[in-house]
């Protein structure tokens, strides 16, 4: 990402599928650790979406979290708390892809 979008809103969108057989850990997970974990290192959610039925290359869930500029998105990734978090995260999913992108007002993916 360019480094133009310096004080900019920047949004981080995540896409990953989940292991066969973890859904309930998870949810559980999601809930208990990722989400409250996500928050106080200052990422806001602002969406998150599954898909049930697909006929190609869709990842099952997308999600998404902004960031108030470049600088916050790279703290808040290289911290040792998100890295706890991530690695936690990707015991119950697979083919975990982000990027970051400056925050558009419209559906992004």
């Amino acid at each position: 990402m360019p480094d133009d979008v310096v004080g900019m809103d920047v949004k981080l969108i995540m896409t990953w599928d989940i292991r066969p057989g973890r859904d309930q850990e998870y949810f559980e997970f999601l809930v208990r650790d990722w989400i409250p974990g996500t928050q106080n290192l200052g990422l806001r959610h602002t969406g998150a979406w599954m898909t049930t039925y697909s006929l190609g290359n869709t990842a099952q869930i997308m999600t998404e979290g902004i960031a108030s500029d470049l600088d916050a998105m790279r703290d808040i990734l290289h911290s040792d708390s998100w890295t706890q978090l991530h690695e936690q995260l990707l015991d119950f999913v697979i083919n975990y892809e982000q990027k970051i992108v400056r925050v558009s007002g419209h559906f992004q993916i």
